[in-house]
């Protein structure tokens, strides 16, 4: 049997929907299983471990007749038997009709013409059981599995000699990730947190803290802005900047604390337990974080990651 996933949306989308995977595997633990993804999120399934072939094409673009064409003859030439697609899209529930799959899964609404089987779309809940009902289309009604990651063993023995490279190995460490600065302050991002506010919290941590390292994750380019803010007033901060998902994920274990935004190393410290607290804007955090009490929420209470307050977010730290 063969089964191809459709995932549109970014990293973050693609780890929520890994245990609706590996759920896939469990009850077709023959099967071989493929994703459709966007080409910025290719690199998540480096830590999935049941997906066979991930395929590339951008559902967000404005995609030529050619393109559609092209996705049309990939899923066609591969014969799948079943098809997943996690977004309301018309055109890819006719791309799949088109391409012969006899079995095909989306949400109720739009495109419904073109799809064997359907289920209502549940938007108020945590995004990884949303993508999860998908399955009730195949018969499939078990829970939502908890969210796991496969880091490969190559990605654990970089972290481990990443931590010697920054003294830190020993001592264990307070990972900071604080999301884009220029970028996401061009686009009035909810997403940014102010850099004075990462300052207070720092100078705290530092002053409670003096023997446990900070080290700062730099994730994208637009990061390193808020990087060398931060080390204009701590020189003594650390700076990793790991190279791919599966060495984030492995520097993400290490650590005693992750301290962050919405964002895709969230989601990798809810996989791999390690204690966070997340910051969070408009987002509702029950969508995005599972109940647990190794992941805390703190929600603005105007909507704008600026106006949390940094002694709540020190409060969380030396209260959690």
């Amino acid at each position: 049997m063969r089964i191809v996933a459709l995932v549109p949306g970014g990293i973050g989308d693609q780890i929520l929907f890994f245990p609706t995977l590996d759920d896939l595997k469990r009850n077709y633990p023959d099967a071989e299983i493929d994703v459709v993804a966007e080409p910025g999120s290719l690199g998540a399934y480096r830590i999935c471990k049941s997906v066979s072939n991930v395929l590339k094409f951008d559902f967000k673009d404005r995609n030529s007749l050619t393109e559609w064409v092209d996705l049309i003859g990939n899923i066609r030439d591969r014969e799948y038997d079943i098809a997943i697609c996690a977004g309301k899209r018309p055109f890819v529930g006719m791309a799949l009709w088109l391409s012969g799959v006899a079995v095909r899964v989306s949400y109720q609404g739009g495109g419904n013409l073109f799809l064997t089987n359907s289920v209502p779309l549940k938007t108020e809940q945590y995004v990884a059981a949303m993508y999860h009902d998908l399955l009730k289309g195949l018969g499939i009604s078990t829970p939502c599995p908890d969210l796991t990651i496969n880091v490969p063993k190559s990605d654990l023995e970089w972290a481990d000699k990443e931590q010697q490279r920054l003294g830190i190995k020993d001592s264990g460490y307070i990972l900071i990730h604080g999301g884009s600065s220029q970028l996401a302050a061009a686009k009035t991002s909810i997403q940014t947190y102010p850099v004075q506010s990462w300052r207070q919290v720092i100078q705290n941590l530092q002053q409670r803290q003096p023997d446990l390292p900070i080290a700062i994750l730099v994730q994208t380019a637009e990061d390193e802005q808020l990087v060398r803010s931060l080390q204009e007033a701590f020189p003594d901060l650390k700076v990793t900047n790991p190279p791919d998902i599966g060495k984030t994920a492995a520097i993400v274990a290490a650590a005693n604390l992750l301290l962050c935004t919405d964002s895709a190393p969230m989601h990798l410290a809810v996989a791999v337990q390690t204690y966070t607290i997340a910051l969070f804007g408009a987002t509702d955090p029950k969508k995005l974080i599972p109940p647990s009490d190794r992941c805390i929420a703190i929600k603005s209470p105007t909507g704008k990651l600026s106006d949390i307050a940094p002694q709540t977010v020190l409060e969380r730290v030396w209260g959690g």
